[in-house]
């Protein structure tokens, strides 16, 4: 089966890290994908709804001179087709997002087929009271569900997932309590002070272990040990499926190398079941 116009096009965008109007250039081509090959730069950008520059700026992300380059590039391998010419397998652009995070998926699993990074996570992890979980912007909601499944296994977790001045001196106190290493959640687009952060953390004797959307993430050279998990770049925003159980992954591992972790569960579950915490 030929590829759709629309699939043509997905691809030409996979790989780039596109601003969140750029994403909306690409998504408006996908949906009008047999017609955009022969619009105008102007003509794009009032059907995305963006400025004409945007639509040049856009061009240039995808390696281009600039927009009639792109669109001599559309003309070849996204031709227009009569109406109907789409197959009923081919994915819309939601199906396509959904499918990009299966491949995050499935790129996550091979990896921990090597499961030796992910469990020396967990020992340091296990290893470090307090232990502080950092997760800014983008990232928050990674460390903030990570630290709220820790705490029922861990005996003190710290949730950093609000920057500012308070930040390092947030750091400090965790590492005068006695913490030892540091989880942190790094998903784009980078804020510069979770780099600053990392440094500053590292400066103070913790050891730093990363979660971040690539090997190569900025945070990279500020991390001791960092493992990767992949985005998805379909929509408008970042998803993070990959990341997200790559977190319950190294719960798993922590609470296998914490010797009370089973007791501790058990405890929250007597003491949720006598108040009456949750509806059975």
């Amino acid at each position: 089966m030929s590829e759709s116009p629309a699939a043509r096009l997905q691809k030409l965008f996979e790989g780039h890290r596109l601003t969140p109007t750029q994403r909306r250039i690409a998504h408006c081509m996908v949906r009008g994908a047999a017609e955009v090959p022969f619009l105008s730069s102007v003509e794009l950008a009032e059907l995305a709804g963006v400025s004409q520059p945007s639509v040049t700026r856009f061009a240039v992300a995808l390696g281009f001179d600039g927009y009639p380059a792109l669109r001599r590039h559309l003309r070849e391998v996204a031709p227009a087709q009569q109406a109907g010419a789409e197959r009923e397998t081919s994915y819309n652009e939601y199906q396509q997002a959904v499918q990009g995070e299966i491949e995050n998926l499935r790129r996550l699993s091979a990896m921990l087929a090597d499961p030796a990074p992910v469990e020396e996570a967990g020992r340091l992890l296990a290893g470090s009271t307090p232990l502080p979980v950092l997760g800014l912007r983008a990232a928050s909601s990674q460390a903030r569900g990570f630290a709220y499944f820790a705490a029922k296994v861990h005996p003190d977790v710290r949730l950093l997932d609000e920057g500012g001045s308070m930040l390092a001196d947030r750091m400090d106190a965790a590492v005068a309590a006695g913490a030892s290493a540091l989880l942190c959640f790094a998903l784009p687009r980078h804020p510069r002070e979770v780099a600053e952060a990392l440094e500053h953390g590292r400066a103070a004797g913790l050891t730093v272990v990363t979660v971040a959307d690539s090997a190569f993430a900025p945070v990279a050279r500020h991390s001791d040990l960092l493992i990767p998990a992949p985005v998805g770049t379909g929509l408008a925003f970042d998803t993070a499926c990959a990341p997200m159980l790559l977190g319950r992954v190294l719960l798993e591992a922590m609470a296998d190398a914490l010797p009370d972790a089973q007791a501790r569960l058990e405890a929250f579950d007597a003491r949720a079941a006598a108040r009456g915490l949750f509806v059975e």
